[in-house]
């Protein structure tokens, strides 16, 4: 499903990575973060696709939302464990959405 998210402007963090192979605990943390993310305030959806390189992208409603979020210790905790263990690398960009449109075709 994709996120409904408000008028712009608004904040996607765009994650790409490269997993390891190791998958112990993976996909519940990941299903945690996501349970997580929806708490916090700001927070305004999520996307998710995996394939070769894994594509995640989250809505926010501000930068002050974005900073809140990395600092969140369960978020943290989830974040040095991928490093060690589930990432052979990965990239975070911030963006800001200025425009946004779309087609249903349901």
């Amino acid at each position: 499903m994709l996120a409904q998210t408000p008028e712009p402007p608004y904040y996607a963090v765009i994650f790409t990575s490269l997993r390891t192979g190791v998958n112990e605990g993976y996909a519940d943390t990941a299903e945690r973060m996501i349970e997580l993310a929806r708490e916090q305030p700001g927070f305004l959806g999520i996307e998710s696709a995996r394939q070769a390189v894994g594509i995640t992208v989250s809505y926010w409603g501000s930068l002050e939302a974005i900073r809140s979020w990395k600092q969140d210790a369960e978020h943290r905790l989830a974040q040095q464990r991928g490093r060690t263990q589930w990432y052979e690398s990965y990239k975070v960009r911030i963006c800001k959405v200025e425009r946004d449109y779309s087609v249903d075709q349901l």
